[in-house]
């Protein structure tokens, strides 16, 4: 899957070293891919094996567990297993989001308790940012942390929390003081699960998978070194690590499975079919692309938050497009394709509302024209 903007010999050698792990995985336990892998491919022990091989946390500095590497390494990396619909959710989100997070905005007693066991695959992370009331709108969240002695209690509902019941950890935003602004007084913290007074309950989707849970917290205690970076600036902190959520290879390729079978059936010589596929080819170099120059903003130390937006919403619309034209060619068949379809077609309604819906995207993206 190398690119034309990327010819760098270490890189496409990481690229074959991954990708030769992946198929020799797959063969010794008789794993199929899967769509939407990133979230729906949980595998502690696939991810402890990643871990083993330097391959989780690449970019963070050695003294945590990490290698030292670019943000377009981890591109490659990253592309590769996405490519290949490799089990990955088990530390997806402490890899792409918390870790960074806490390198940015952690003290160095928070980066040296957290930071080593995700690098070993063995922390797992959830997510407690949506609420009933907030959903998109993360700034309207309710869910309150109170200043006691040695800490803070935290008392509210998060829900649509993947992998609760399986996270070792969950980062959780609320809010902490009052404020004229909704934006105003919010505040990022790291949570041990399970906790007293966490309640997990499973959100099963259509095709009865768990992956969903809501979450209650009912005077849940956090130690003040929890506490990530500094109270009441949670909002400034939370948009810059979106842009690690949004601007992943992961928004474009959770269907590249499916699309790798589409090219491979017979119909993708009709003329029709061929067209299609030429157009989404094409779209997916452009996406790439993207992705590559947004690693290497990354790379020069910054947020790239408006960038993450934009591939985030024209990745969303092109897997989309994906299902749609498998929809046509396996819809109403068998095998492998019809397969990797139903599993992308359950996963398609997610695609435009997980990290921000497309009206909230576009809504970004027009304030920032109109500066």
């Amino acid at each position: 899957m190398t690119g034309t903007h990327d010819q760098d010999p270490y890189r496409a050698e990481l690229r074959a070293r991954v990708r030769a792990f992946v198929d020799q995985w797959r063969t010794d336990r008789h794993v199929e891919p899967t769509c939407d892998s990133w979230m729906r491919g949980f595998d502690p022990e696939f991810s402890r094996a990643l871990a083993a091989r330097g391959w989780i946390g690449i970019t963070w500095p050695t003294e945590f567990g990490g290698a030292g590497s670019s943000n377009r390494d981890r591109l490659a990396v990253t592309e590769e297993l996405l490519r290949a619909g490799a089990p990955i959710a088990a530390h997806w989100i402490g890899d792409r989001q918390i870790g960074p997070a806490i390198l940015r905005h952690g003290t160095e007693e928070l980066r040296k308790e957290l930071l080593p066991a995700i690098t070993a695959g063995e922390a797992v992370y959830c997510l407690g940012m949506s609420e009933p009331g907030a959903g998109s709108d993360l700034a309207s969240v309710t869910t309150r942390a109170d200043r006691v002695e040695g800490g803070w209690r935290v008392s509210g509902r998060k829900v649509w929390t993947s992998h609760a019941h399986h996270a070792t950890h969950m980062y959780l935003l609320a809010r902490t003081e009052k404020a004229e602004r909704k934006h105003q007084g919010l505040s990022e913290f790291v949570l041990d699960l399970p906790s007293e007074g966490i309640e997990i309950s499973p959100i099963r989707d259509l095709s009865g998978e768990h992956h969903f849970n809501e979450v209650v917290l009912d005077g849940v205690f956090v130690p003040e070194h929890r506490l990530l970076g500094t109270a009441g600036d949670g909002w400034r902190q939370v948009v810059e690590q979106l842009s690690f959520e949004r601007g992943g290879p992961e928004r474009v390729l959770s269907t590249y499975p499916l699309l790798a079978e589409l090219i491979g059936h017979p119909t993708a010589r009709q003329p029709h079919i061929a067209t299609r596929l030429g157009g989404l080819a094409a779209r997916l170099a452009t996406l790439r692309r993207l992705a590559w120059e947004l690693a290497g903003a990354l790379d020069d130390g910054r947020a790239p938050v408006q960038e993450a937006v934009t591939l985030k919403y024209l990745g969303n619309a092109f897997e989309c497009s994906v299902v749609e034209l498998a929809r046509e060619v396996f819809g109403a068949g068998g095998g492998a394709g019809a397969r990797l379809f139903r599993g992308a077609l359950a996963a398609q309604p997610g695609f435009t509302i997980r990290g921000g819906a497309a009206d909230v995207l576009l809504g970004l993206l027009a304030r920032e024209e109109a500066r």
